[in-house]
């Protein structure tokens, strides 16, 4: 069974939270009251520490959504102490999930804390306040009956700006209309919009192509790529960093545009859109791909572009499923090389 997830309705990559920690328990002042008891001494206990606040990734989260209508997130104060020598309760910690891919920037230090790449990774990010001491600590030989006690102390705040960063094993780039959905829909159970328009992707999808014997990887299709989007024209600009974090790129070539453009001169464009956005997307394997060849029954044209551009393209057609196995098998292969250490 072919298996894939599209994203939410509404897909959140950024998101500025205030998180906060709990405040430390205040130390108690109290004396021992007990009949036949005349002189009792201290018996106030020490205030509980507040919670203390993390961020954890785990499996199933692809959005920071929670955290469109949710900025503050605070974690329980600890309790203050009591008589009797009872101390109060810690506060709860606050572990705050999010998706795999998460930096976490403290906004007013500009500053990257924790860059969290992997499932079930776990960063601390405000420590709780300690709890304060209640009059019994301040007991000494000379002052027996102390009335003093200490406040707790507040926990660590933050203002932090979450940027997700998709982590998939392939990511789709290309020309608007280029046949990135009708790709992902064909290698998996992803069915992310299709139109004879351009920009009908309008925010990443992705989708897990499973192959024989118990084979499987993750490809995302990134809204397609237009002259100047690393400077933020058109809608892809917004998801060039998703694509930074993929082993390998599978660029799409239209064979026969819409617009009557040249295959060549729209490979070259969204080439150098990569590289003006970051060298690590310049340097990142590519498999060049010629979809709609079901529209050149002779093969000049795939024929006149592997001339041009001189290297290895993969003949496919989205639309028919023709040479989609042997994409996905080429795909595979790659995939495992770039796993393995050179």
């Amino acid at each position: 069974m072919v298996l894939g997830h599209p994203f939410f309705r509404m897909f959140v990559d950024e998101a500025e939270i205030y998180v906060k920690a709990g405040d430390g328990g205040n130390g108690c002042v109290s004396f021992r009251r007990e009949k036949f008891v005349p002189k009792g001494g201290p018996d106030g206990g020490d205030g509980g520490s507040g919670g203390d606040v993390y961020f954890e990734t785990v499996e199933g989260k692809d959005t920071l959504l929670d955290f469109a209508g949710k900025h503050h997130w605070r974690a329980e104060n600890g309790r203050p102490g009591e008589g009797n020598n009872s101390y109060g309760a810690d506060g709860k910690d606050l572990v705050i999930s999010v998706p795999a891919g998460t930096l976490v920037y403290d906004t007013d230090l500009d500053l990257l804390i924790k860059d969290l790449n992997e499932v079930r990774m776990k960063v601390l990010v405000c420590r709780g306040g300690k709890g304060g001491k209640g009059n019994k600590a301040f007991a000494t030989s000379t002052n027996q009956t102390p009335r003093e006690s200490e406040p707790g102390k507040p926990g660590q705040e933050r203002h932090l700006r979450l940027e997700l960063k998709l982590i998939a094993d392939v990511g789709l780039v290309g020309m608007p209309n280029a046949g990135k959905s009708t790709l992902l829909s064909r290698c998996s159970a992803a069915r992310p919009k299709i139109a004879p328009y351009p920009f009908t992707t309008l925010e990443p999808v992705l989708g897990i192509v499973e192959l024989p014997g118990f084979r499987r990887f993750l490809m995302a299709d990134i809204p397609g790529l237009i002259e100047g989007a690393s400077q933020g024209a058109g809608l892809g600009h917004d998801f060039l960093r998703h694509i930074e974090r993929t082993r390998l790129l599978v660029h799409i070539l239209d064979i026969m545009p819409l617009d009557d453009s040249d295959p060549i001169a729209n490979y070259h464009t969204i080439r150098n859109e990569l590289a003006r956005h970051s060298a690590v997307l310049a340097e990142k394997d590519e498999v060049v791909v010629a979809n709609k060849i079901d529209l050149d029954p002779d093969g000049t044209r795939f024929k006149d572009l592997q001339e041009r551009l001189d290297r290895d393209i993969v003949a496919i057609s989205a639309a028919t499923g023709q040479g989609i196995r042997e994409l996905s098998e080429l795909l595979w292969q790659r995939i495992q090389s770039a796993k393995t250490p050179a």
